[in-house]
């Protein structure tokens, strides 16, 4: 698999694709987590991407589970100055059952639960996992740039951000000193929901054309999550979430599946090689239940899409 740079991160590399840790411990049990993980290792990846509030929503979860799991494997397989981890704050459950936010003392003490369950010394990137508009960006900035200074994180990246939101705090963080935000981690895949639709799920924000020009333009690296949408371009018992019922999708799903036939791939790996070679280059975050649909997505990166085939991808609008 191949490997780039992390913007922000000199010397730090990252895989084509990042393994996304999400249901790690709650959804998948830990066995199936392992052979998850050893696969993805084997083949060459070694980013993987987790948060500190994985997965309280599932039943019985209460967060940290996750991490929990990952911390287990790189126990019991070593190897961790081989791997990119990251982790994220801010959208862990309050006592008032709101989200925790990004305040002084929530960074400190979440980053310190991460760390342990984990069992590392350091993060590689560290993500302030949605806006807190709340605090002052002057007290989560100079927090998470304590925690570079300590050593302790990396690199800071920021998720469900609106881009005038990630330009804004960049500038601050210039103007202060601070280590800025150099990642970003947005939802984002070729089928894109109606526009001006609230997406359902709680903190999700999709990726807009103003941040995919911010990250080009600020040479920023972008992940994106939920690139598969839980399984609806291949599987018949995922229907389409409401959301992005448009004529607009009829149009891609149409050219999607006659991409696919004429490469012989199916459609989730089409999505991923699109998101891997488009302008920006991306970084695709895929959740697996199985060893099987992990070789799926690995697949993805040998998938080389020809100049006329992603032309006819993007004009599919």
């Amino acid at each position: 698999m191949r490997q780039r740079e992390l913007s922000g991160g000199p010397g730090i590399q990252i895989s084509q694709l990042c393994l996304g840790a999400m249901s790690f411990g709650t959804e998948i049990d830990e066995e199936t987590s392992f052979a998850i993980l050893d696969r993805f290792v084997e083949a060459g990846g070694t980013t993987i991407d987790t948060a500190n509030c994985y997965a309280f929503w599932v039943p019985g979860g209460s967060g940290g589970e996750s991490e929990t799991v990952l911390g287990r494997w790189l126990a019991s397989r070593g190897g961790r100055d081989d791997l990119v981890l990251a982790s994220k704050v801010g959208s862990g459950l309050a006592a008032d059952g709101g989200a925790e936010g990004l305040g002084a003392s929530v960074i400190r003490e979440q980053l310190a639960g991460s760390l342990r369950r984990l069992g590392v010394d350091h993060l590689d990137l560290y993500y302030a996992h949605r806006e807190d508009r709340q605090t002052p960006d002057e007290e989560t900035l100079a927090t998470f740039h304590e925690a570079v200074t300590e050593g302790k994180v990396r690199v800071l990246g920021a998720s469900n951000h609106a881009a005038w939101r990630l330009a804004e705090t960049r500038a601050l963080a210039s103007a202060r000193g601070w280590t800025p935000y150099t990642a970003v981690q947005q939802r984002y895949s070729y089928l894109l929901p109606r526009p001006a639709t609230a997406l359902p799920e709680g903190g999700h924000v999709h990726a807009s054309d103003e941040l995919l020009d911010l990250v080009r333009s600020r040479d920023l690296t972008m992940f994106a999550y939920s690139t598969l949408l839980w399984g609806t371009y291949t599987r018949a018992d995922k229907p389409l979430p409401e959301h992005y019922e448009h004529p607009g999708t009829e149009r891609r799903l149409r050219v999607l599946g006659e991409v696919a036939a004429e490469l012989a791939a199916t459609p989730n790996q089409v999505v991923l090689s699109w998101l891997m070679g488009g302008d920006p280059s991306i970084v695709p975050v895929v959740g697996v239940s199985s060893v099987a649909q992990l070789d799926e997505c690995l697949a993805a990166t040998d998938l080389k899409l020809p100049t006329e085939l992603r032309q006819r991808l993007d004009e599919a609008v």
